[in-house]
């Protein structure tokens, strides 16, 4: 890997993975460390992350309106609905890119998202996958997933940093459940479309996130990579929390317990797939007849 690359993926990685802040204020700061602790993440009451009325608008569009979502820990969540519907605009609010004009979203019991910025949120344990995979083309599937991993930040010691034993055993691991080991080699760039959706996916792993929100994961793959990914899933499911967002009917009932419908920014409806596909509400303003 030249240093060159090397300094392009740590511009790219540090976009959602920064240090502490210096300074900060000292409730902030408090905050900010309790939620770095091992095992502080409180969800003593059955719930990782937690929405209560939540609205954002955009000149004068109400893109959000009074959404609440509950998702359990390692839960499945299947989030549907037409486009414009919120979804997109609810999973930048999760992860702090875009600030609501009201409302509560909690992380665990405890944690208050909208008192963090987007490189805090991520560091504590919230990866997102979006539509587009956005691996590191030029580099092999075993150093995109190397850059990936936690520890020293910085290019030097990135190039010349050994992995220890237990670090190798993590990419091994890794690269088994994404099923690219026999790809280790190989540049990103010559993998398929689902195999750079799976790279990236092991990419969030790597830094074992306790929730997952992925924005149309199988969207372009062929019926194999769909079934694959939908395998990969069901295995993630328990370990992390995953919250799917996605429009092909097929994937979402092979993988969802529960499914949320969304529409002009707030819960339509909710249930089995089964049950929000029988909804006269969710067939005339999404699924059709």
């Amino acid at each position: 890997m030249t240093p060159e690359l090397m300094e392009q993926g740590h511009e790219r990685l540090e976009k959602t993975r920064a240090p502490a802040p210096q300074q900060e204020s000292g409730d902030r700061r408090a905050g900010y460390a309790r939620v770095h602790e091992p095992g502080t993440l409180d969800v003593t009451h059955g719930r990782i992350l937690y929405l209560e009325d939540v609205c954002v608008s955009f000149d004068g569009f109400r893109a959000i309106n009074k959404l609440s979502l509950d998702i359990a820990p390692g839960e499945l969540r299947c989030i549907i609905g037409p486009n414009g519907a919120g979804k997109t605009t609810m999973m930048d609010i999760v992860t702090g890119k875009t600030r609501p004009d009201s409302g509560q979203v909690f992380f665990g019991s405890t944690i208050d998202l909208l008192r963090h910025n987007e490189a805090e949120i991520a560091a504590m344990g919230l990866g997102r996958k979006f539509q587009k995979p956005t691996v590191f083309e030029p580099l092999t599937v075993f150093e995109n997933l190397e850059l990936a991993l936690s520890g020293p930040r910085g290019v030097a010691a990135a190039l010349w940093h050994r992995l220890s034993g237990e670090q190798h055993d993590r990419l091994a691991e890794v690269l088994t459940l994404i099923q690219l080991s026999e790809e280790r080699q190989r540049p990103a760039g010559l993998l398929s479309h689902g195999q750079k959706q799976w790279l990236e996916i092991g990419m969030l792993l790597i830094q074992d996130p306790k929730l997952l929100l992925l924005d149309e994961p199988v969207a372009g793959m062929t019926d194999q990579e769909t079934e694959r990914t939908a395998e990969l899933f069901l295995t993630l499911k328990g370990k992390h929390t995953l919250i799917v967002v996605e429009h092909d009917m097929g994937f979402v009932g092979r993988i969802a317990e529960k499914v949320t419908v969304l529409c002009e920014g707030s819960v339509l409806a909710e249930g089995s797939l089964a049950q929000v596909q029988a909804d006269e509400r969710v067939i005339e303003v999404y699924l059709g007849r």
